[in-house]
């Protein structure tokens, strides 16, 4: 065999098992998703704001404060707050997860709580797949939770 010959066969291997590789199911990827998500949430349990930063897209936009955070500087930059007590003022956990069938959006949205473990919000993330595989996160917004036992106003 010659030379060329044997390096297109080789060539043609490679490309025959990459296609034949199967892509990620929806099931697979909400589980990616999820667990990235967790990890995200991890940074602020243990404290390392360099940690919540890699999560964040360049492009992130992050609905906090008065103003819209575009970017990931800005971002991490408002969060750094967040991470510079001992202790967490927050923690979160993703309880509803959802892909785009294209396998490169994903939402996720769950609780917040306070240190003492009360429900004090909700958060809702946008994910977006990148060309590496990894999960990025492109939107956060978080809701607070009403106070539903205060007392209704009065009114005369």
């Amino acid at each position: 065999m010659r030379f060329s010959h044997f390096l297109a066969l080789a060539a043609f291997s490679i490309s025959a098992a990459h296609a034949s590789a199967a892509a990620p199911t929806n099931a697979e990827l909400k589980q990616q998703v999820t667990d990235t998500e967790r990890a995200f949430a991890a940074s602020m349990k243990a404290r390392d704001h360099a940690a919540f930063a890699s999560f964040v897209a360049d492009d992130a936009v992050f609905f906090n404060g008065p103003a819209p955070l575009h970017g990931k500087q800005a971002v991490a930059d408002f969060w750094k707050k967040f991470y510079d007590k001992p202790v967490a003022p927050f923690s979160w956990e993703p309880d509803q997860v959802e892909v785009l069938s294209s396998g490169k959006l994903a939402a996720s949205s769950g609780p917040v709580y306070n240190p003492e473990g009360k429900l004090i919000a909700r958060f809702n993330s946008i994910w977006r797949r990148e060309a590496s595989g990894k999960w990025k996160i492109v939107f956060d917004k978080g809701e607070d939770i009403c106070d539903c036992k205060k007392a209704p106003a009065k009114t005369d």
